[in-house]
């Protein structure tokens, strides 16, 4: 039997440094042959310095714009039917089932998080949810991750605090369930109550959906609630160590001193 796949093939990404805009265009190379794959209903945890390309890996996949694959590819397995997804926009890449909650979620002015997410879960499943079915759906989710319910009257990350937005981002992760899910520092900006409120959601819809998932973190308290199956430090562009849980802790104490050149 073939498993739901997303892998990472000896990924090489370059991105343009605006700062030197108004003299030439520069590209920096921040990936350097990443190999990576996650199997559906696998947490891959990701640990390593600023700077190392952990977001850039992570925005590479969903297809962001603004980088440059230059070599390798990203390959998506569903079904047992294998597709590069490099030409793939944005969007079709979250229909797919790829989902990215951002480090630093945009806020749009003019669409609520309500409409925002209906209109996501319908370009998904290709039909609209019932109106009445949907606010249920949402008042439930909503209601898991202790969110003030008037957040989804309001614009989209429009006057929300660090922790509402990052409480969104989880919210639009159990409405959309996705088959993978990254997520990029969700752990940021969230105290110790929010932050366990939080991975019980991610657990409690990837024991639903089992989607596979792209832990990215600085540190180690979000795995003491959410437990990776492989931990991987990135430095340089680059994975250069992988391992499990202990891995964590080892990193934990010894920091990634050993791990920059």
């Amino acid at each position: 039997m073939q498993y739901d796949k997303l892998e990472v093939v000896d990924l090489c990404v370059s991105v343009v440094d605006n700062r030197r805009a108004y003299v030439h265009a520069e590209e920096k190379e921040i990936l350097k042959g990443v190999n990576l794959v996650i199997n559906r209903d696998e947490v891959h945890a990701i640990m390593g310095p600023n700077g190392s390309g952990k977001s850039t890996l992570a925005a590479s996949i969903a297809g962001a714009p603004g980088y440059k694959i230059t070599s390798g590819d990203i390959l998506l397995t569903l079904d047992g039917n294998t597709q590069s997804i490099l030409d793939l926009t944005v969007d079709a890449r979250a229909r797919a089932g790829i989902f990215l909650a951002r480090q630093t979620p945009t806020a749009v002015d003019g669409i609520t998080l309500s409409n925002f997410l209906r209109t996501a879960k319908t370009a998904i499943d290709g039909l609209a949810p019932n109106v009445c079915t949907w606010i249920k759906e949402l008042d439930a989710a909503m209601e898991h991750l202790k969110m003030d319910k008037s957040l989804a009257s309001r614009s989209l990350n429009v006057g929300f605090s660090g922790g509402e937005k990052k409480h969104a981002e989880i919210l639009q992760l159990e409405i959309l369930r996705p088959k993978f899910a990254i997520l990029d520092e969700t752990d940021s900006g969230l105290d110790v109550d929010a932050l366990k409120t939080v991975c019980d959601e991610i657990n409690r819809t990837k024991l639903d959906a089992k989607f596979g998932a792209l832990l990215i973190t600085h540190y180690t308290h979000i795995l003491e609630y959410v437990e990776p199956d492989f931990v991987h430090v990135f430095a340089d562009g680059q994975i250069v160590e992988s391992g499990g849980s202990s891995l964590a802790k080892k990193l934990e104490i010894s920091g990634y001193a050993e791990y920059i050149k």
